[in-house]
């Protein structure tokens, strides 16, 4: 997302123009399609397309699909280059665990809070109007004093020698309570 470029509402792929819908409630809803464990691949791509383009396609319809996921849906959690202490950039390892820690679907009560608290925005009354990147980008700059930032910090949390043994079972507690079913991450 670069702020001097508009938010995309159409793409060129394969030569043709497709008008594509990123409203970010679209966007969720492709994320469930996704999760839904009792439909083929195919049959999940089939609908998601539906969702987010104004007409069906027959042809490269894998291929399209990949394209736009690629593109513009997928959440990418960019890691920060380490330097070894001679300056040389060290391999990026794979970290799962930093997508365990947020759930699209799980924190929405959260995530709604949050929103109304920082920015005075009704995630409801913004349907189909809240771009996927306008949504990510205020997801991503929450505040800390959010309810979804403080119960990510209680997720992230470990415990360390310095924290009273009180400290770091009510800290346990909380994990429990706001604790990610195991499953779909976002």
């Amino acid at each position: 997302m670069r702020l001097n470029d508009l938010l995309i509402t159409s793409f060129i792929y394969d030569g043709k123009e497709y008008n594509i819908d990123l409203a970010f409630d679209n966007v969720l809803d492709v994320f469930d399609v996704l999760g839904d464990a009792t439909l083929r691949d195919y049959e999940k791509i089939s609908i998601c397309l539906e969702l987010l383009l104004d007409e069906s396609i027959e042809n490269n319809v894998i291929e399209l699909w990949n394209y736009i996921y690629k593109e513009f849906i997928e959440i990418k959690h960019k890691q920060p280059i380490e330097y070894d202490l001679k300056g040389n950039p060290m391999p990026i390892q794979e970290d799962d665990e930093e997508d365990s820690f947020i759930d699209l679907e799980q924190d929405a009560e959260y995530i709604y809070a949050s929103f109304m608290q920082a920015y005075n925005i009704n995630l409801y009354k913004e349907h189909g109007s809240l771009h996927w990147y306008e949504f990510k980008s205020l997801l991503n700059g929450l505040p800390s004093n959010t309810i979804i930032q403080k119960i990510i910090q209680i997720r992230m949390w470990k415990p360390s020698k310095h924290e009273s043994t009180e400290y770091k079972e009510n800290m346990k507690k909380l994990q429990k309570i706001y604790a990610l079913d195991s499953g779909d991450m976002e």
